[in-house]
This record gives C-alpha cells, structure tokens and sequence, in this order.
C-alpha cells in the first residue's frame, strides 16, 4: 500500500535568489534519504513561493524493503582458534553485526555475517527522516529568532507535514508540525487546514496562492507578453528576471506602466538598467527594437486597485530616471580623457597602487600582448587609446551611481567626445564577459584590454597570496581566468600564459625571482584547472584530458585544438591499437642510450619497414604541426600502429649485441617522441 506524501516549511518571506538552491536541495536530499532509508516512491517534486518551501512525494511505500546483506569480517585463521572456538575478534564482529558467532558463515578464507533486517513501517521513520531534511537546508546566510537555537534562511512559522491523510509529527524549535498552512498574506486566510495533497493545491489556490513554481513562471510569461503586444510592442524578458520574479510573488498579475518620453534621449541602457536591476521592470520595444516609454512589472497579488499600484511603480521609476537624467548631462560636461587623472584618487588593492597605476599597466600589457599577435602599428594606437580611457567612467556620476554601467557609459561619453568607434567599443569590451555565458569581445582592442585587465587583476590578487581556496573567491578570478580561456579559444589566438604573467608581473614591480616562479606556477594551475573544467562540460573523457594537459597548456587555443582533435580520433578502434602500441614503444624506449639510428645495423625486414615508416611520418607530423592540424597527427600516429605490430613479433629488442639492441632502442625512442606536444597518448584508457 502506499500514500503520498508532503512536507512544508512555512516561513517569513525568503530572499528570492535563495529559493531555486533551497528546492534543488531538498528534492536531493529527500531523494538521497529516501534511497538510504530503502522507501520506496514514485514522483518527487519541489515546490515554493517567498513564503514556503515544499516536498511532495508519490506514492511512498507504507513499509521500507527488507534488507539482506552479506557483511565481511575477519580472516578465518583471526576469526577461530586452533580447537575452533571463536575468537575476541569473531565474538566482536558478530556483535557488532547483531547476530550470534555460531551463525557466521565462512567463505573464501572470511567469515560473514548474514544479516537479514525487516524492513519497519514508514510512518515510525518520517518524524525523523522530515526533521534531518528540513535542518540539512543550507542557505548563503541564515538568521537566528527569539531565543532559539534554530538557524535557517528566515524564521520558521509553520510545519505542514502529512502522510496520506496523517499528520507525521515532529518539532523544530519554536514549531509542531501539523496540518495547518497559510494563504497569500493579504489576500488568504490566515489558517487553512489540508488534509492530502491533492486538498493541498486546491485549498492554496483557492487562498490566491499559486503554490508551483513552473505555473507562476508559465502565467508570468504570458502576461507579460500579452501585455506587451496589447501595447504594440514586445517586451524584453530577461530570464534571469523573470527567474527571480517568480519567486518574488505568490499570485502574480503583470501590469503596465509608462514614464515620459523626454527619458528616451537617454542611452537605452542607462533606463534599462533602473528598471531591470533596481526595480524588477521588463522594458517593451517596439517593432523595430527601439525603446518605449512602457514597462511591465509584476505585483504580488490580483487586479484590485491596480492603478493605485501603477501609480507608485511610476513615481518610483520617474525618480530614477531624473536622477539618470541628471547624472547623464552632468557627465557630459567634462570629457572621460579628463577623468583619468582623476583615477588616482581611487585605491586598487591594498599594497597595489591606484586605479591610475593599473590604467598605465593596462596600457602596455594591452599593447605588449598584441604585439605578441602581431598587430598592426594603427592597432596598437587602438588599443593604447582604449585602453589609457577603459576606467575612466568610474569616476562618473551615472556609473557611481548605477554601478552595473561601468563600461557601457565609457563607450556612450567615448562616442560624445568624438574617440575612435573602435576605441568606444574597445572600452565596453574589455569588461567581457561578465557573467556565464556572456558574449565575448569581438574587436582586437577589446580582447587585448580584456585579457590585460583580467591577467593583471589574477596576478595582481595572487601576489598578495589571496588564491581562491574552496568556494571562496571575492575578486571573481576564477571567472576572470574562464574569460581569457574562452577569449582566446573563440578569437583562435596563439598565444603564451606565462609569457602574458611575466610580463604582468614586470608591470607590478615583482623582481624577487623565487616569487616569480611561485606565482608562474600558480598561476599555470589556475588556468590548467579552467581548461579542464571547459573540457569536461564539453564532454571529453578524463583520460583524453589527462592525456592533453600532459603535453602542456600554455597556450590555450593550441591545448583546445588538440583536445578537439583526441576528441574525435581518440574513441576509435584505429587509435586504441595506436595507444597499445606507443605505449609498447615507450616503455622499451626509457631503456635508450643514444638517438642515433642506424640503418645499416637493422637485421630484418620489419626494422627497415619500420624505419621507413617512421621517416615518413616524421616528414608528415613536421608539416602538420605548423598547420595545427593535430587530427592529422594523430591519423598519422595510428598508421604506425601495424608496422610497430609487426616490429614486436619478428624482433627481440634486448639482444645481446649491445650495437644492434641500442640501434632498436634508439628508433623505438624517436617513435615515442612523435607525439610531441599532441598528446601523451599512454594515458588513454583502453576500453
């Protein structure tokens, strides 16, 4: 027999970037606990509002599965004396396995207890079980209430806990669980009784709660869009937004408001931005992308006195777009060449300089690194104008103001002060990417000052010994350090890590050569660790990553082409015969005392076949190696394979004749080194 189940955690209303985190933790550790606690189920599904978070799980089994388990114990010859008799150590294991010594049964050498446990009715295990869920919740911060010793996001108020119709009881500090939840905070009642899950949905709806999450966001979405097009236009739906509006509300209704038109000589970005990050508003465009004066919000709550609603949502917006207004024109005023001087005034790091300091670093390691691509003379002017203006929209008013415009507004004052388009564009650039799955700079004076800045931001950081440890990382690195990976791969640069950290380092006045090579290899294992991580979301196998951060990684673009490559030719039949067979190579060629091959010494048909081979595809690899063909490599390298085959089976190696056996070594050593910075094909496992 089974019945549903449902628990849920009622509380004052919780931050909503908090609760996506919050429900993808409680459906695993019910699901993990569940599993362990050998109870069967069907479904689980997580649910939440600001105001609760909830489990539902169908059809739970009323009784958990019996367990049977063989558990190992000592050595037979530890377990009993001569005579037979147990031993401590036998009585010991056998107590400890809750059966009796005489019932322990000895197989391969051991002894094993056969433990048979009957599985116990499940409603004797929720209290327990729904208690350790709701208390492993971890949360970024926790608040503590009263004079309790509970901690959780936000006070708890009330516990719904049902097993069927059946309430599981269990207590938290402060708090019984029942059957007694609430409705929307103003518009439900205060106390509303469920008795099944199905009375649960039904009863929270009919107390204006929209209680599933993928509902609201359905609803959401379509009212915003209608809304949108009832308006004549279509509106901007940013998902990470609408992911937060969702759980800002528990019955939503979308609305229209508008501001005045006189706000549209502002860049669109700098009315975005109010909307989208300080109020929660989704901007409308019309047909052809330019900007209305309409935004769309969603209130908590039903369609009385909307209009009351719009008003306050208006005069709000209407205050931070004078503010924009104001900050804009009053910017304009002074050119961002004058501001940068102004940057000295602004503190780096700490034992670091200014942002002045940082801006004239920027400026040669920008240029510094183009020139190892070898830009043009008009380029590098590019860049170094770029890259002298790239901070200066931090003394702003409208950036100081809305910080989220640092970069965007560079690029707007850049373009009203008559700079270059490349070089207004090169400063918006040099900030990507800022997120996950942001767009990457698309210019070569964007790329250059984006590598520049973040490189000196990582070096800057690790000089001061502030590596991120664990899940701490406050200066952003690891992102910075994914941004220059993924630059790099996405513009096709070749280019050195070390040689761009060198000179970083020259730039922040590190001389102290140990320090030097600390923070080079450092730094080398930051990067070695992005790439991996891009490789495996890739879905490359471990042993082909393995295998290509063997041969090195400091150049990012050159690692990422040969891992491209092992990806496609590394699962095949022909390449697996290749690893069989290099690896063969390479563990004779260790034994080597000379490079040098002497024809004149081989002895057999298969020596010369493989000679010639080799030849060959030395000529081959040589040539695709200045093409970064590294597929074509490879194929080279697996046509070796049957010539090495044959090789072994009609040559002993190790002869006696120290001549000829050395002569074997030396053309099997430079066999092995074919490969060269590829791949270490040795690492493949052989499936």
């Amino acid at each position: 027999m089974t019945k549903d189940l449902l628990l849920e955690i009622g509380t004052e209303e919780i931050p909503a970037k908090f609760i996506p985190n919050a429900l993808k933790q409680l459906e695993t550790t019910a699901k993990t606990k569940l599993t362990d606690l050998r109870i069967s189920h069907d479904e689980i599904k997580v649910i939440g509002t600001p105001r609760r978070l909830a489990l539902v799980v169908r059809k739970v089994a009323d009784t958990q599965a019996d367990k049977h388990s063989e558990n190992k114990g000592p050595a037979v010859k530890i377990a009993f004396a001569e005579d037979g008799t147990p031993t401590k150590a036998a009585l010991g294991f056998a107590r400890g396995q809750g059966v009796e010594a005489s019932d322990l049964v000895v197989k391969d050498g051991y002894v094993y207890a056969i433990v048979q446990e009957v599985g116990r009715p499940v409603a004797e295990i929720l209290p327990e079980l729904l208690n350790d869920i709701v208390t492993h919740l971890s949360f970024p911060k926790n608040m503590r209430w009263g004079n309790l010793d509970m901690k959780f996001v936000r006070p708890i108020r009330w516990i719904v806990a049902l097993f069927g119709d059946q309430v599981i009881p269990f207590a938290l500090p402060g708090v019984t669980s029942g059957k007694i939840t609430r409705g929307h905070r103003f518009l439900g009642k205060a106390e509303v009784e469920v008795n099944s899950v199905e009375d649960y949905f039904a009863k929270l709806a009919d107390n204006f709660v929209m209680v599933d999450q993928d509902v609201r966001r359905r609803v959401i979405k379509e009212q915003i869009e209608n809304l949108a097009v009832s308006r004549g236009g279509t509106a901007t739906i940013d998902e990470e937004l609408l992911e937060e509006v969702v759980h800002l509300v528990e019955y939503p209704t979308a609305l229209c408001g508008s501001f005045e038109e006189k706000y549209l000589s502002l860049p669109p970005e700098a009315i975005i931005t109010p909307m989208r990050e300080h109020q929660r508003y989704f901007p409308v465009k019309d047909k052809s992308g330019k900007l209305l004066p309409i935004f769309i919000t969603v209130r908590n709550g039903g369609p009385e006195h909307i209009d009351i609603v719009r008003h306050g949502n208006e005069r709000v917006l209407k205050a931070r777009l004078a503010d924009a207004k104001f900050f804009f024109e009053e910017d304009k005023k002074v050119p961002l060449a004058e501001r940068v001087e102004k940057l000295k005034t602004i503190v780096f790091q700490e034992g670091l300089g200014t942002l002045f300091d940082k801006v004239l670093r920027l400026e040669r390691l920008a240029v510094g690194i183009a020139k190892m691509q070898d830009a043009s003379q008009p380029e590098l002017d590019t860049i170094n104008r770029a890259a002298h203006l790239a901070k200066a929209d931090l003394v702003t008013g409208m950036v100081f103001e809305f910080t989220e415009l640092q970069g965007i507004m560079g690029r707007e004052y850049a373009h009203i002060n008559g700079e270059k388009p490349e070089v207004a564009e090169a400063i918006f650039e040099h900030y990507l990417p800022r997120f996950a799955g942001d767009v990457l700079p698309q210019t070569i004076a964007g790329r250059m000052i984006s590598i520049a800045d973040k490189m000196d931001n990582i070096v800057a950081t690790f000089s001061r010994g502030l590596v991120p440890t664990g899940s701490q990382d406050p200066y952003a690195l690891r992102r910075q350090a994914l941004g220059i990976v993924n630059i790099l791969i996405d513009a096709k640069y070749h280019v050195s890590l070390n040689a761009i950290a060198n000179q970083a380092m020259d730039l922040l006045g590190i001389t102290d050569t140990e320090q030097r090579a600390k923070l080079l290899d450092e730094i080398q294992e930051f990067f070695r660790l992005r790439i991996k991580n891009i490789l495996t979301d890739e879905q490359l196998r471990y042993d082909m990553i393995d295998a290509v951060l063997a041969t090195g990684s400091d150049d990012i673009y050159d690692t990422w082409l040969r891992a491209r490559a092992i990806s496609v030719e590394g699962g095949t039949i022909a390449m697996q015969k290749t690893v069989q067979a290099l690896t063969r190579v390479g563990n004779l060629a260790k034994n080597a005392q000379s490079d040098s091959i002497n024809a004149n010494l081989f002895e057999t048909d298969a020596e010369h076949a493989l000679f010639k081979a080799y030849t060959e595809a030395k000529v081959a690899i040589e040539k695709y190696q200045q093409e970064k063909n590294f597929q074509g490599i490879l194929t080279i390298l697996a046509s070796l394979a049957a010539p090495i085959d044959a090789f072994f089976g009609a040559v002993m190696v190790m002869v006696e004749n120290a001549a000829v056996k050395n002569n074997r070594l030396a053309l099997l050593k430079a066999i092995s080194g074919l490969a060269g910075n590829t791949a270490d094909l040795t690492k493949i496992v052989v499936m």
